[in-house]
């Protein structure tokens, strides 16, 4: 294990947040979190956890929140396109504007090593079976088009003794305290465990996923790897490339064989997929855990009551919530104490 680090987490108390920040405490690290808040306080106290409710486009509340620290986890974005689309300003203001102002702090406070949280869609559509990072980025949409400008941002800010590391993870799924209900495995299990039924769009398209237990657990080694191996590097972080319909198949198979799967006609065709060879050769990295771990996880959960309300509810899905919470690219950053 590396020593104990100092770590700012913004984004921490999101759906990937709330499962890396007590693994980072339970690795022994200490942890700032920087988040809104807006799906409630999903963290357990710790001595070794500082929660800082604030906007990271104000400068003050992000230099109070990099004070000390030595690392930077970069999670917080406005997630997944419809997210995004609603309003695009403000997805703007707070995944590519605030970008820069960040790093920039974070060098100014002795960081030295900056993770972020980029995305596989940066790929755009391949025709490729293994899509792999030195293929060129041809983002489809303003989400993942400012994921990739923000990983030229952190490339051009290296420098000897700011190590900078973009990883590209696929889908997430499985249970996490601040679970989202807007994801592939995530939507088709909710629907087969309530509803007995799912219905798949079209069904041919890939999609690739990783289990949350294994992307947290990516955040936490990220902190041990050798300068050397990783400075500047973008690694993929998938596991299983599966079309929906074979999702919905392993849905049925956990849930039981009494879940009806229809299928109906997309205009969206849009398939994706990515090679994860490189993090596994150069850093040894492979996940442990299957999408069918997944399903399995989020059934529990809903058999324990851990997900009341899982169709109307807004806080399991971003979007509801950003409809709840309107936040204008102004107003938010004026909320704050």
């Amino acid at each position: 294990m590396t020593d104990p680090r100092t770590i700012l987490v913004t984004g921490g108390a999101g759906y990937v947040g709330s499962v890396v920040v007590p693994r980072l405490l339970a690795a022994g690290h200490r942890v700032n979190v920087l988040d809104l808040y807006l799906y409630g306080d999903v963290l357990a106290a710790h001595p070794d956890l500082r929660q800082i409710k604030g906007d990271i486009r104000d400068a003050a509340v992000v230099d109070d929140a990099m004070d000390g620290c030595d690392t930077v986890i970069h999670l917080a974005c406005i997630s997944n396109d419809p997210s995004f689309e609603l309003d695009p300003e403000l997805g703007r203001s707070i995944n590519l504007d605030a970008f820069g102002p960040l790093v920039e702090s974070a060098k100014a406070h002795g960081v030295d090593r900056f993770v972020y949280a980029s995305t596989s869609s940066v790929y755009g559509v391949k025709d490729v079976p293994n899509v792999t990072e030195d293929l060129p980025l041809e983002p489809l949409t303003d989400y993942s088009r400012f994921k990739a400008e923000c990983e030229e941002i952190l490339d051009d800010a290296r420098e000897p003794g700011f190590t900078a590391i973009t990883l590209r993870p696929a889908t997430v799924c499985g249970y996490g305290p601040r679970l989202r209900l807007d994801l592939t495995v995530n939507i088709l299990t909710n629907h087969a465990y309530h509803r007995g039924k799912i219905t798949v769009f079209g069904g041919d398209q890939l999609r690739p996923n990783i289990h949350i237990d294994d992307v947290s657990r990516l955040y936490v080694e990220a902190l041990e790897w050798p300068e050397q191996r990783v400075d500047g590097e973008v690694f993929n972080a998938g596991y299983e490339n599966h079309s929906v319909i074979q999702i919905a198949e392993m849905v049925r198979k956990v849930v039981g064989e009494h879940v009806e799967i229809e299928r109906t006609p997309s205009d969206d065709n849009r398939s994706y997929q990515i090679s994860s060879a490189k993090i596994e050769r150069v850093l040894g990295f492979r996940p442990e855990r299957t999408i069918e771990d997944a399903i399995r996880d989020l059934v529990a959960a809903f058999a324990a009551g851990k997900v009341p309300d899982s169709f109307d509810d807004p806080r399991w899905f971003n979007i509801k919530m950003m409809q709840t919470n309107p936040l204008t690219a102004t107003e938010a950053v004026q909320r704050q104490p």
